[in-house]
């Protein structure tokens, strides 16, 4: 408790999302030791608010203290942040998918610092109060929504904090996990009278609960006090009713209560939809089992169950989406079947998350959708008229549809789904997040569709109270069809109160029937928690550091892509671009238009022809035979000789031979041509020596050509040390910018921003698992060099070893701070690649020394590592050079260590800006 009775003061505050309001201007005061609630549907500003908070994201405008501190002080934000745990908003968010669930919240408890003994005590208590003990070593990818949101829970709870925000704990989970949730809540509250609690729910019968609630709408405060403070100040009987109430008067126009009529008797024999011991796997996992029903024609049939169910798994089975493995799915009798479009043009459906298109106006998303249903184009525009008048879209047609209110787009998606008219309409959570009065609108639109126009509606729901407005409804569990009755006819069956009581009737006996274990002891969490004095969190802490390290190397060994690339990926690419980069000439393809014909003309040709060099090809006809040929690449030389060419070589008189060359690679040709000019000499001496004698060809000096290093002259012993750094350079960057794109993509990044943990701590204890797997990356390219290519280390095995460590660690540390400014493992890869492989190939040294290169591309390559490290390996493999020879490689890049490892953690971000 604190000083001041509150816990979270705001004066002020906004944030802005770009254009996007998310706060205006919110002043509240939120009381310590008790339950405060945020409520309001999706998007009003209750997770940026949260957010803000908790110190994951940067305050922009406004004042807002928490714990008695301003929170835009960092010093602040480090004292307290050991007292306050956050969950973010989806299940699991905040979790590590590979690690376990014992793992996950030992992870938490390495972070804040707590010694082994006492996070092992910690992490058994925790795990047997929510009777995830028996699940300890089930990775978190394998549990259901409820036990993810208890293991969430546990990783809040294992640094015994003072404040703890939960930002939509239960959205998602069954009835039966939602109570054992808020009831393990109850008892951490009467473990630790003092905690302040803020929690953001979609569930307004849930906040009923709560002591203290903030509505919110449209980044606004509508009102805070008691839910019998709000009911009484609107004189409503219900959140619902009070919610609508304060919304401003344009957002409630109209509203009225939504009555639904009784279905007509008349269509109730009729089955439009059908399905038969329906049964869906993705491998071996079973989505859906053994699941029947049948709806009749203008029925609203609602499907309720938690995520990941197999509610959506079933209706894409409907659609034709998911081939079953077992069972049948109908639509009017006729077996679905996706290359039938005939029967899924008579089926209209809605996705669970929106999926029009952005870039496309409301006008164009209805044209395109109709245009794909094979519409008559005369009928197109009128279709989208009628549907524009009928769900309220007149004055936004021209509009894109991000732009729009959250209950628009959702009507939007309704009118395109049913742009062509359909007989059955398949709805995939469709008011998720949706305001009361949008939801009422959107419910009466169905109901109209249902009762007036006889289309049979299938929809899934996780509102107890939509539920209850539909004709027939299915409880789902693991995969399973519990029970499908009128809710009415559930309700009573069970003797419960609520449909939300039947429906954990239904599940425990469910869970009896299938073995699951009962409640384990539970355990008195007063008696048992943390007693340990708050730690001191603003220096580096080596064990943080580690536990980043001991975690990364967990996710890494059970990741068989990343392994994968890391080793397989990187022999694919030595083999290839050991072989496939070579400046050597062999075999090259060339064919003579011999206009001369003599005994001298083939005698020229037979000498080119008989050098390893060249492979002769049938004879050239005329000019024209040249350029088809060399267009088809069937040779990269034509040599011409001319008429009387026999004759002027008897004569001495000066010889002239025309020499065509495929300038496609320049390089390539220059080389040919140099071989050429040496061949045509040679040839001309031998004839000078045949005819005159030895005296004719002998110089007054001789020039003897020696190559050191490489005396054969062959493009492998040069490339293979080259491409050494070049793979030692791209893979481990890659891998180690993906280690932090993954947790940005996945939410867990939020780890970072919430917990005590340093930026310098974060990136070193990530870097240090891709600094081995770089350096055993190394030793297998260099495996591959000597056993395989047959090239080999002349030179300081240590000295080449201790450059590969340091490269590798620039490779990864570059990698790192290229992931401080991309969001997605997509656009990681493609930067990391630009990256690295351009300033490699072309600056490098791989190719041209950097040397010979001139103005910034000269200081690009004397400052890019790549080209001090070819220095090194190729001084190693050709050079039999040591740690002396090339002390002046491994200074630039020691020096550039400390650099990348400041810039890292300067760029990355600490909190979400």
């Amino acid at each position: 408790m604190t000083a001041s009775g509150r816990v979270v003061r705001t004066e002020g505050l906004s944030l802005l999302y770009g254009k996007v309001r998310a706060l205006d201007d919110v002043s509240i005061d939120l009381p310590a030791g008790c339950i405060v609630g945020l409520i309001g549907p999706d998007g009003v500003g209750k997770s940026s608010l949260l957010a803000l908070i908790a110190g994951a994201r940067r305050i922009q405008q406004g004042q807002l203290d928490v714990l008695e501190g301003d929170m835009r002080r960092a010093g602040h934000r480090a004292r307290i942040c050991p007292r306050i745990a956050y969950m973010p908003q989806g299940l699991g968010r905040n979790l590590y998918p590979t690690l376990s669930v014992r793992e996950n919240v030992e992870f938490f408890g390495r972070l804040f610092g707590e010694s082994r003994e006492e996070r092992e005590r910690r992490i058994a208590d925790l795990l047997e109060a929510t009777d995830l003990a028996p699940f300890a070593e089930r990775p978190a990818a394998n549990l259901s929504g409820g036990m993810k949101q208890k293991l969430g829970l546990c990783c809040a709870l294992i640094h015994d904090p003072d404040l703890l925000i939960l930002d939509e704990p239960t959205t998602g989970v069954d009835p039966l996990s939602r109570r054992e949730f808020w009831a393990l809540i109850a008892r951490i509250r009467a473990a630790r009278p003092g905690m302040s609690l803020i929690v953001a729910s979609a569930y307004l019968e849930e906040a009923s609960e709560f002591d203290h609630l903030v509505a919110m709408d449209d980044g606004r405060v509508l009102a805070a006090g008691s839910p019998s403070e709000i009911l009484n100040r609107t004189g409503t009987a219900s959140l619902d009713e009070a919610f609508i109430e304060l919304l401003p008067e344009e957002r409630r126009a109209g509203h009225h209560d939504l009555i639904v009529p009784p279905r007509d008797p008349a269509g109730r024999g009729d089955c439009v939809v059908e399905a038969e011991n329906l049964t869906v796997r993705f491998g071996d996992f079973a989505a859906v089992k053994g699941v029947s029903f049948r709806i009749g024609k203008g029925e609203i049939f609602g499907f309720l169950g938690s995520n990941g169910c197999g509610k959506t798994t079933t209706m894409k089975a409907l659609t034709g989406l998911v081939e079953p493995a077992e069972g049948t799915t109908r639509i009017d009798g006729k077996t679905v079947d996706a290359r039938d479009m005939a029967t899924r043009k008579r089926i209209g459906y809605m996705t669970q998350s929106f999926s029009l298109y952005s870039e496309l106006t409301v006008r164009q998303n209805l044209d395109l959708h109709a245009r794909l249903f094979d519409m008559a184009p005369a009928g197109i525009a009128p279709r989208i008229a009628e549907l524009a008048e009928r769900f309220d879209l007149e004055a936004v047609l021209d509009s894109l549809p991000l732009q729009l209110p959250l209950g628009i787009r959702q009507r939007l998606s309704l009118a395109v789904a049913l742009i062509h008219r359909p007989e059955v309409l398949i709805l995939d959570e469709p008011t998720s997040g949706v305001d009361p009065v949008a939801r009422d609108i959107f419910w009466q639109a169905l109901v109209d569709l249902s009762r007036k126009d006889g289309v049979t509606i299938f929809i899934s729901t996780h509102y107890m109270s939509e539920a209850m407005r539909c004709d027939r409804i299915s409880l789902m569990h693991e995969g399973r069809v519990l029970v499908s009755d009128t809710p009415e006819a559930i309700r009573e069956g069970a003797g419960a109160a609520t449909l939300d009581d039947a429906f954990i009737h239904h599940l425990e006996r469910a869970q009896g029937e299938n073995g699951t274990p009962a409640a384990a002891h539970r355990v008195d969490l007063v008696a048992e928690a943390s007693s340990a004095p708050r730690r001191r969190h603003g220096r580096v802490s080596l064990a943080r550091l580690l536990s980043f390290s001991w975690r990364e190397s967990l996710e890494l060994r059970r990741d068989p892509i990343r392994l994968t690339l890391a080793s397989v990926g990187s022999v694919i690419l030595m083999i290839v671009l050991g072989y496939g980069i070579s400046m050597d000439v062999e075999d090259l393809k060339f064919a003579v238009l011999d206009y001369d014909q003599t005994i001298a003309s083939q005698s020229y040709v037979n000498d080119l022809a008989g050098s390893r060099y060249f492979d002769e090809q049938p004879p050239l006809i005329d000019h024209a035979d040249i350029d088809q040929r060399m267009r088809a690449g069937e040779i990269s030389l034509a040599l011409e000789i001319p008429p009387g060419f026999a004759a002027d070589v008897e004569r001495g008189r000066p010889v002239e031979i025309g020499a065509w060359f495929d300038g496609a690679m320049p390089m390539r040709a220059d080389t040919v041509r140099g071989y050429v000019q040496g061949m045509h000499v040679h040839w001309l001496t031998d004839q000078l020596r045949q005819v005159y004698g030895e005296d004719a060809v002998t110089g007054s000096y001789s020039l003897e050509m020696r190559y050191r290093y490489n005396p054969d002259v062959e493009s492998l012993a040069a490339m293979v040390p080259a491409v050494i750094p070049l793979l030692l350079m791209l893979i481990p960057a890659m891998l180690a910018v993906l280690s932090v794109a993954r947790e940005k993509e996945t939410g867990s990044i939020v780890n970072l921003y919430v917990t005590p943990a340093l930026r310098l701590e974060f990136l070193l204890g990530k870097q240090v698992p891709y600094i081995v797997l770089g350096f055993l990356n190394f030793l297998l390219l260099l495996a591959l060099a000597v056993f395989v290519f047959g090239v080999p280390v002349k030179g300081s095995l240590l000295a080449l070893s201790a450059g590969a460590l340091v490269y590798v660690i620039l490779a990864t540390g570059l990698g790192l701070l290229i992931s401080a400014f991309t969001r997605s493992q997509v656009a990681a890869l493609f930067f990391t690649a630009l990256a690295t492989l351009i300033p490699a190939t072309q600056y490098g040294g791989i190719i041209d020394p950097v040397s010979s290169l001139e103005g910034m591309g000269r200081g690009i390559g004397e400052v890019f590592p790549t080209s001090h490290f070819v220095t090194i390996s190729r001084g190693v493999f050709a050079k039999a050079l040591d740690f002396g020879d090339l002390a002046a490689s491994f200074v630039p890049m020691l020096l550039l260590v400390p650099v990348l490892v400041a810039l890292g953690t300067i760029f990355v971000r600490k909190q979400e800006a």
